[in-house]
């Protein structure tokens, strides 16, 4: 474990120890509601797993390697970041996908312009963001958030 999780760990225990202090009541009602959400949610997390494998099963890691790897920085990025932007994952499944990822061999600077793609910009979202705020703001977020997702990508490239 890292130092990060280990922080989270903490902090995590000390405030509900704060909690329960506090509110007893309140504590066990909030653990009991997030208990069933998390129950909710355990067939998404399953799917997930699930969803990761056979990305990696069907898509060895020589081609992850190849494709994504070091070789080809700048069409692996463009590419990654136009396939983040078409694709409609949730977040919880792009970061181990990602994170999955990177461990067979893909480089960080695509994976990133992926994730940040995925999450920022909405080509399959486009026409309910049109309808719902105008073509103009649709198209100028989309467009800004696709540069500043290179951005990031290629800033997180220089960082680690």
């Amino acid at each position: 474990m890292d130092i990060f999780t280990i922080a989270f760990w903490i902090i995590a225990i000390v405030l509900t120890v704060i909690s329960l202090i506090k509110d007893k009541k309140k504590t066990f009602a909030a653990m009991k509601k997030s208990k069933g959400m998390m129950g909710n949610m355990l067939g998404e997390i399953v799917a997930i797993i699930f969803l990761i494998g056979l990305v990696l099963t069907f898509i060895p890691p020589e081609t992850i390697k190849i494709v994504l790897g070091s070789a080809n920085t700048f069409v692996s990025t463009v590419v990654s970041a136009l396939v983040g932007s078409i694709t409609l994952i949730p977040a919880f499944v792009a970061f181990p996908l990602v994170g999955s990822l990177v461990d067979v061999g893909a480089s960080i600077v695509p994976a990133v312009a992926f994730l940040t793609t995925l999450t920022m910009v909405g080509i399959v979202t486009f026409p309910l963001e049109k309808k719902e705020f105008g073509t103009k703001f649709a198209l100028t977020r989309n467009a800004l958030s696709f540069g500043f997702a290179i951005v990031i990508a290629l800033t997180m490239g220089v960082i680690l």
